[in-house]
């Protein structure tokens, strides 16, 4: 079986820069993969060339097929059927995912519909409200009813991320892309988020690149992940050998500062 995603010789440059440098790497359907790295590594960018979402100034090389469509080099109006059907992202901010000028209720509600046409299979408004009642619950927001109706601003940055997961479980995705989901968040509110991530996923039987540059993070939520350092990919593996055999240097300092984290957090009183 052909894998979801396949990224093969993946290059991302400015004109004057090379930003990212023969990445390859697959995602099977249903499979949970971590990319991680240091800000600067080529993380999101690889993402966003998944996403076809690349700014137009950098040059893109290499081959991204996702589902069977050639991703490098398509026209965007042939690549807008495949966001929200085969892939959805979920972004570090979720203000950047939500019009501050629409109630919550009414964004869930857009997705919904977009998806529901897309199927061919057009709904009437109880039903929609039905279904945005449903995903608000889904991911466990409280007071549904009271979130659907309120702006992004008047409730708190997890619940904003929870209602930008609600949109992104509407489009009902084959590949869910988190790029740094929990990093502005609070140390309890990232773990409900990561916990719900991970179920969500799990029960959706959904692929998942989830990209952070937190090893632990990572292995929260993957089975397998790879290591991204200045743009090339140094190493790759399940998590549970990253942890206990890293190969490579940089990933082994990485183990080691996760642990001297851990340690630091245990002796705080």
């Amino acid at each position: 079986m052909s894998p979801l995603l396949s990224v093969e010789n993946l290059h991302i440059r400015t004109p004057n820069r090379s930003l990212v440098s023969g990445i390859s790497f697959s995602i099977a359907a249903g499979e949970r993969v971590g990319l991680i790295g240091e800000s600067g590594s080529g993380k999101s960018l690889t993402a966003l060339a998944v996403l076809g979402l690349l700014p137009e100034a950098m040059r893109v090389g290499g081959s991204i097929a996702l589902d069977g469509h050639q991703v490098v080099g398509a026209r965007d109006r042939d690549l807008v059927p495949l966001r929200g059907t085969t892939i959805a992202a979920v972004f570090q901010e979720p203000m950047t995912a939500l019009d501050p000028l629409m109630r919550i209720g009414q964004q869930v509600a857009e997705v919904v519909k977009r998806r529901a046409l897309r199927d061919a299979k057009p709904l009437g408004k109880t039903e929609i409200s039905e279904r945005v009642m449903a995903l608000l619950e889904r991911v466990a927001l409280p007071e549904a009813h009271r979130i659907a109706r309120a702006f992004p601003h008047e409730i708190s940055g997890g619940q904003r991320q929870r209602a930008a997961i609600a949109m992104a479980l509407a489009c009902r995705p084959k590949l869910l892309i988190a790029d740094e989901p929990t990093t502005a968040l609070d140390v309890t509110t990232q773990m409900e988020i990561l916990q719900l991530l991970e179920g969500l996923v799990r029960d959706e039987a959904m692929g998942l690149l989830f990209i952070s540059h937190d090893l632990p993070v990572v292995a929260s939520v993957t089975t397998r992940a790879l290591v991204m350092r200045h743009g090339t990919l140094i190493e790759e593996g399940p998590v549970s050998t990253l942890f206990s055999q890293p190969s490579h240097p940089y990933t082994a300092d990485l183990v080691a500062a996760a642990r001297a984290f851990d340690r630091a957090l245990e002796m705080t009183p």
